[in-house]
């Protein structure tokens, strides 16, 4: 190949190897580079008349570059980015750009564009959702960093993306780390859809019995309901494959363990940070932590067992009761991530527009749902709304779905089956629609034994009560003070 390449890629293994074919299939060269021979050989083969062209090195694969030159590095996360960086920057100058289209950590991704950008070379951290398919057919981008820079790869992006209604699934998110931000909280939605569905599948097994053709058809039909979304269509085909080792069915045979690679604790852990409240991604990133545990879990079941019940009540009841409660979860998940999101924006200077980041997940990405449209409509309407349970129309689809929510979380804790994210959401959604709750006892607590300080109803200010003797209660700090 002669020309001049439009775009770098470094890290051909499925995800990148993907990409580098979708960027070529919509006419964009693509110089290639990986440090395992065999997936450089792989790329080459696979590529065909494919428009790839495979380097033994980055200097190679830099010399190929149109200036000024695009690099998108799609190797793990954490010291191997930093690795890749380190030596392509003797390689960069000025005005060329380096994309991480992994899943980064923002803040690492922050001194990651401070030291480039100290070079002249810009930086973007590019969020990319839709597994190995999605990189090949079309996935959900979202990037953030200079604009200038998104501006450059700005085509190839808008080419290679999944589109709705013709409208493609990226779009610029912010400066910095925004971008890496956004799929951190994309993939903690993803922690909390794919508990709420596990829980689901639980009760339906170990609470109806139902077997996996008839899980398969469950899930099936309700992927053509309001809850139709990529993580159900997934789930209704798992459980019609079989196992190639013992003709069972697959889902049979796997480990009753789910590992994690972070994002979804660090999306916990950054909400903490904010004092957002996140309890159903929270529940299931304790609910991975408790499946790893195996080995206490069949201890403990010998202390602390019960006879297995079977749900005797309506099976109809059952079904729609549990398909309501995953659609009040489902959009009660989103509530707080969204509100996360909101957050983070002013905290961080990232102008996020919540509207724009909904319209991106449409398509493409793991966590695509019907909702998300009606999610995108009400940020159109209110760009400013702070909880998507004021939205009129989420909000009555969520109160509508209230007692379904609460009949599931009483019906599991009576069958002795675990649903902490169904729990989580409840308690999230009844807690938004609490006009009082109980955290004055919380502030009289910490007053006695800390000293900590209260607020009062009647008055501004913070306020010590020296509690023991019943006597003392004095203003640290306010005005219109009166005495108790």
């Amino acid at each position: 190949m002669n020309e001049k390449c439009s775009i770098g890629m470094v890290g051909l293994g499925v995800m990148g190897r993907n990409l580098a074919l979708n960027i070529a299939d919509h006419g964009f060269p693509v110089a290639g580079f990986d440090t395992d021979p065999l997936k450089r050989a792989e790329a080459t083969g696979n590529s065909g008349g494919e428009r790839i062209c495979v380097f033994p090195s980055l200097a190679g694969l830099t010399e190929a570059l149109t200036v000024p030159r695009s690099v998108l590095l799609m190797v793990p996360a954490g010291p191997p980015v930093d690795a890749v960086i380190g030596q392509l920057l003797p390689l960069l100058g000025p005005g060329d750009c380096i994309i991480d289209g992994g899943n980064s950590f923002y803040k690492d991704t922050d001194l990651r564009s401070q030291a480039a950008g100290a070079t002249g070379v810009a930086y973007l951290g590019v969020g990319i959702s839709g597994g190995e398919r999605g990189a090949r057919t079309g996935p959900s981008i979202m990037p953030g960093g200079p604009l200038q820079a998104y501006e450059t790869v700005r085509p190839i992006f808008e080419a290679i993306a999944a589109a709705v209604n013709r409208e493609p699934c990226v779009g610029y998110l912010g400066p910095g780390s925004a971008g890496h931000y956004v799929k951190m909280v994309h993939n903690g939605i993803e922690y909390g859809l794919l508990q709420l569905i596990a829980e689901s599948y639980d009760l339906l097994k170990r609470g109806l019995h139902l077997s996996d053709d008839e899980l398969a058809a469950t899930y099936a039909a309700w992927n053509e309901t309001e809850l139709s979304g990529y993580l159900l269509e997934i789930t209704a085909a798992i459980f019609t494959e079989r196992d190639d080792l013992t003709g069972e069915r697959l889902i049979d045979v796997i480990l009753d363990e789910a590992r994690q690679k972070g994002t979804g604790k660090w999306t916990s852990q950054d909400a903490m940070d904010l004092q957002v409240p996140l309890p159903t991604v929270d529940a299931a990133v304790a609910a991975r932590h408790l499946s790893m545990n195996k080995g206490d879990r069949l201890r403990v079941a010998q202390v602390i067992h019960g006879q297995e019940r079977r749900f005797a009540g309506d099976r109809d009841l059952f079904l729609v009761n549990l398909r309501n409660a995953l659609h009040a979860a489902t959009i009660a998940t989103f509530a707080q991530c969204m509100a996360l999101l909101r957050t983070a924006s002013k905290v961080y200077a990232y102008g996020l527009r919540l509207g724009e980041i909904a319209r991106i997940w449409r398509g493409g990405c793991i966590i695509r749902t019907q909702v998300l449209e009606q999610i995108r409509e009400a940020f159109k309407a209110d760009p400013d709304i702070p909880n998507l349970l004021l939205h009129e129309e989420l909000g009555a689809e969520v109160s509508r779905r209230r007692q379904a929510l609460g009949w599931v979380a009483d019906t599991a804790a009576d069958l002795g089956i675990p649903a902490p994210a169904f729990m989580a959401s409840l308690c999230y959604v009844d807690g938004c629609a609490s006009p009082w709750l109980p955290a004055n006892l919380i502030q009289a607590q910490r007053d006695y034994f800390g000293a900590h300080t209260y607020e009062r109803t009647d008055t501004r200010g913070s306020f010590h009560t020296e509690w023991e003797s019943g006597t003392n209660n004095h203003q640290e700090g306010g005005e219109n003070v009166r005495p108790r």
